[in-house]
């Protein structure tokens, strides 16, 4: 890895600040939005209906295996997010055959009007940031980010061995 690029002390700023935003997108800014259900839960609801046919979510099955490649969570991750939307009657949870043919969920009716619900809040929300900020600029933005992710996971795989053992997941 090429440390030369950044000196030490810009580079304690960068990561500071990296780390900063971070933590302020995932804290008060974005959380006062979600009053009926958490962050986890909405995005767990959504990419349940995105998984979908086009229109048509309510009772159809998704898979936990198929959950855990789009949330990237383990699965005891995703088994634990279902499982606190089941006990909420936001989704059913059930498998084929004896379990061993897959273990899916269905949302229910409660569960897609509430995800509709939020994403309302959400889009109203985005939609004025959007507008202040411009809808290139958050494109940009967006791709960026999605661009640094992918190397800040590449990293992560390279030396999180390193530095933190095997809780590379």
């Amino acid at each position: 890895m090429k440390n030369n690029i950044v000196d030490k002390r810009n580079l304690e700023k960068l990561s500071y600040e990296l780390t900063y935003h971070k933590y302020l997108m995932n804290k008060d800014k974005v959380h006062h939005l979600f009053t009926d259900i958490t962050v986890a839960e909405y995005i767990t609801l959504h990419d349940i209906v995105r998984l979908a046919p086009e229109g048509d979510a309510e009772g159809v099955k998704t898979y936990l295996t198929d959950l855990t490649g789009v949330l990237k969570l383990p699965i005891h991750g995703v088994s634990k997010l279902v499982s606190e939307l089941n006990e909420k009657g936001l989704v059913l949870w059930s498998h084929d055959g004896n379990g061993s043919e897959g273990t899916y969920v269905t949302i229910t009716g409660r569960g897609l009007k509430l995800m509709e619900h939020q994403e309302e809040k959400l889009r109203k929300y985005y939609g004025a940031v959007i507008e202040k900020f411009g809808k290139d600029n958050m494109y940009m933005l967006l791709k960026m980010v999605e661009e640094l992710e992918d190397v800040v996971e590449d990293v992560f795989t390279e030396i999180g061995e390193e530095l933190y053992g095997n809780q590379t997941d």
